[in-house]
């Protein structure tokens, strides 16, 4: 006789049941709170908030600099990754907890670390200074803040794929004549891919909704290199609260669209990946 295991947690009705009450008490009551005040705009009205050159200039230089900084993340986090999973070397404790620091730093302190850092008598800023080349209170500053604070998303993401994968099948694939770059795109890859995305997505996610750490470093000079998070705050501060939930949705819309995007592919490419096996 088949006994039923015994589960530690309640059934599966009221288990399911408390799941769907806290996430729509945490996640889909706001949101549902957003969209029923933007809807107290009319079409026309609601155009002509978020059409706005300055919101559009916002919007721009917001999703495109986090998109440009998960980017970054997916190269430079992967290689992390790959140094902590394959590698032993003094030191390489204190690297794996400082992957973390953006986590537990403060998004104000990061900001103002980062200011400090590549402002043009800073400590890195005063020799890219003569090149021309200016981080902070510019849009490259914008970069780097959003590249600080997305890196640990990557990273502990595909950490422990590598970690699963077995070194023999590199070594498999290097005696049958691969080359490293085909043992890569070949072997690693196509195993860390989904990871990968995934690190990817959050990292986006992140940076997007991103305040603390960029408001100090990013100058905040309207179509130059102010972005929409601070834009709302500046409109709520002017108790135009129907004009930033407007901003706020149209934001949102952006946010799942992209994010929609990049889990179809990682769909697309487990599935593709589990019908080759």
């Amino acid at each position: 006789m088949k006994f039923k295991q015994a589960s530690v947690l309640p059934g599966f009705n009221l288990a399911f049941g408390y799941t769907i009450v806290y996430l729509s008490l945490i996640v889909l009551l706001p949101l549902s709170a957003l969209v029923i005040k933007t809807s107290s705009l009319s079409w026309a009205q609601f155009w002509d908030v978020v059409s706005d050159d300055r919101v559009l200039a916002s919007y721009k230089l917001t999703f495109g600099a986090s998109l440009l900084a998960a980017g970054l993340n997916l190269v430079f986090g992967l290689l992390v990754a790959w140094v902590l999973v394959r590698y032993q070397f003094w030191g390489k404790r204190f690297i794996d907890a400082l992957v973390d620091l953006p986590f537990a730093l403060p998004t104000a302190v990061a900001g103002i670390a980062l200011t400090t850092l590549y402002a043009p008598n800073g400590l890195i800023g005063q020799y890219l200074a003569p090149l021309g080349i200016q981080v902070a209170f510019k849009p490259l500053g914008i970069v780097v803040a959003l590249t600080f604070i997305g890196l640990p998303f990557v990273v502990r993401t595909v950490q422990p794929v590598l970690q699963d994968l077995e070194a023999e099948l590199e070594e498999a694939a290097a005696c049958l004549g691969a080359s490293r770059w085909q043992t890569f795109c070949k072997v690693i890859f196509p195993a860390a891919m989904p990871a990968l995305l995934t690190g990817f997505t959050l990292a986006f996610a992140r940076a997007v909704g991103e305040y603390g750490s960029v408001i100090f470093i990013a100058g905040n000079i309207p179509f130059e290199s102010e972005i929409v998070p601070l834009l709302i705050i500046g409109k709520l501060e002017q108790y135009d609260y129907v004009g930033a939930t407007a901003i706020a949705t149209v934001m949102l819309a952006i946010s799942f669209a992209l994010i929609l995007v990049i889990n179809t592919i990682q769909w697309w490419h487990s599935r593709r990946h589990g019908m080759r096996k």
